[in-house]
């Protein structure tokens, strides 16, 4: 399927309103995401029967020719089988009717993404970590979401309400004059629209294309390097010498106190078992509420802090230099992963990569083994070793001493413009320094594995080869293979 292209001088942009459904068009909003769900997993399951059905024939001897033909997972192919098992599939006969057919199409499609990625997986077109075959959805913890694509997608005049296909006229919390105020000028053309149930609401995100002029940076020949930690969110060093930080604010640490009573009132009610099949208290239901209210603060808390901070940057400096952080090694720090996922590293730099394409700036990324906070801003020496705990950097040859975030902001602004032969930072007449042997690759932080000979199992002893290959883990069967 051709990807859609916007025309010369729009761009893609989403608009999402939360909304306020009465009784009735809440549950008819479950209905759809449900079927949606139901429809995906049908998908699933249908793609995957003729595997496993081959897998069996194969077992069984029978020639290529003679065993059960592939089933397609493209979109055209699930619709049309989807469409002809509606009508006497029992788990379908019965209600299929009582939902909107965008609703049925928006978990095909699902599907067909889900099978595509797996494929390009398995075969090494995509990047990233290998993605397994598509699973079922559970009912109880998969993401109410919708998506409409035809039909009646408008947004009313009065600015308070919206109208989605076969869900009627829907109140809007907020007002919806930021869209409307351009599609009425017509400079904003809505393509689809996608209810989705989020933090305790219901959210209708608009996607639109609009005609968006690109916004001058107030400073667009200035260059920012921004050190993200934990103590202090941001340090930002500019190419004119400014340095600015940016406090953390914590609000997960804020709410903790409120977090735990509110965990430990929920505990103590009956909450439900998928063992036994017990249903939760009303007690347990109203707790559990309370309980979610905390958490859904605290995201909205982060993501508000988060787009001040990045607009902020975007609308001021003309490049942006951020580093190449492996958050998901750093979460793996028992000490530090709460308040690491509290400060929303990934999140940070994902929303500068796409305000700068809208400001007209540029980002740069730096090396993930660039050494940022071992390099001397001044002269370019750089650290062999520099633990964690050492917040003071002190250069030993040209003793410049500073905060070793504000060290690192300054090398990471440097870089723009950097053109030394030692690839540090630093002015164009800096003497070349040679880097310690490792500085620039990650360093080992735990102890070595003891290879002596009493370091295997109690008393010294040790399995034979064989024995120790057949006491190991057991790898699961193969994905079935595609052809």
């Amino acid at each position: 399927m051709r990807k859609f292209q916007a025309q010369s001088g729009f761009v893609v942009q989403a608009f999402r309103f939360a909304l306020d459904p009465n009784v009735t068009q809440e549950r008819a909003l479950r209905s759809h995401c449900g079927a949606a769900r139901t429809a995906y997993n049908w998908a699933v399951g249908w793609v995957t029967a003729s595997w496993w059905q081959r897998r069996a024939e194969a077992s069984y001897g029978l020639p290529e020719d003679q065993m059960t033909a592939w089933r397609p997972w493209s979109l055209p192919a699930l619709r049309k089988a989807f469409n002809a098992a509606k009508h006497t599939d029992p788990r379908f006969a019965g209600w299929w009717e009582d939902n909107s057919k965008e609703a049925y199409s928006t978990g095909l499609a699902n599907a067909a993404a889900a099978f595509d990625n797996y494929a390009k997986s398995k075969q090494g077109k995509r990047r990233g970590k290998k993605i397994g075959t598509p699973r079922f959805k559970s009912k109880r913890k998969a993401r109410l979401s919708c998506r409409f694509t035809t039909g009646t997608i408008r947004v009313e005049p009065s600015g308070r309400h919206v109208t989605l296909p076969r869900l009627g006229t829907i109140r809007v919390h907020e007002p919806t004059r930021k869209l409307l105020d351009r599609m009425q000028a017509g400079t904003a053309r809505i393509l689809s629209a996608t209810v989705r149930h989020e933090r305790g609401r219901w959210f209708v995100s608009f996607q639109t294309e609009v005609k968006r002029e690109i916004q001058r940076v107030a400073r667009p020949n200035t260059a920012v390097g921004i050190d993200l930690g934990v103590k202090t969110l941001a340090v930002m060093a500019d190419s004119t010498g400014e340095i600015r930080q940016v406090s953390n604010p914590r609000h997960l640490d804020m709410a903790l106190q409120h977090l735990r009573r509110a965990s430990r009132v929920t505990s103590r009610r009956r909450g439900p078992d998928r063992r036994t099949g017990q249903e939760p208290s009303k007690r347990w239901l109203k707790a559990n509420t309370r309980r979610n209210k905390v958490h859904h603060r605290v995201a909205n808390l982060r993501a508000d802090a988060l787009h001040k901070l990045t607009t902020t940057v975007t609308a001021e400096y003309g490049t942006v230099v951020v580093e190449d952080l492996n958050v998901v090694g750093m979460l793996r720090n028992r000490r530090l992963a709460r308040r690491i996922a509290d400060a929303g590293f990934g999140e940070i730099r994902r929303q500068l990569t796409y305000k700068t394409k809208r400001n007209g700036c540029r980002i740069a990324t730096a090396d993930r083994w660039y050494p940022s906070s071992k390099t001397c801003s001044g002269c370019g020496a750089v650290k062999a070793k520099l633990p964690l705990h050492v917040r003071t950097y002190t250069c030993e040859a040209c003793g410049l001493t500073l905060d070793r975030d504000d060290n690192a902001a300054r090398n990471l602004a440097a870089l723009a413009t950097a053109v030394t032969g030692t690839g540090v930072a630093g002015d164009q007449d800096t003497v070349k320094v040679s880097k310690p042997r490792g500085a620039d690759h990650k360093t080992r932080a735990t102890r070595p594995r003891r290879t002596a000979a009493g370091a295997g199992r109690a008393g010294g002893a040790t399995l034979p080869h064989q024995r120790q290959t057949e006491t190991r883990d057991r790898t699961q069967a193969e994905a079935p293979m595609l052809w």
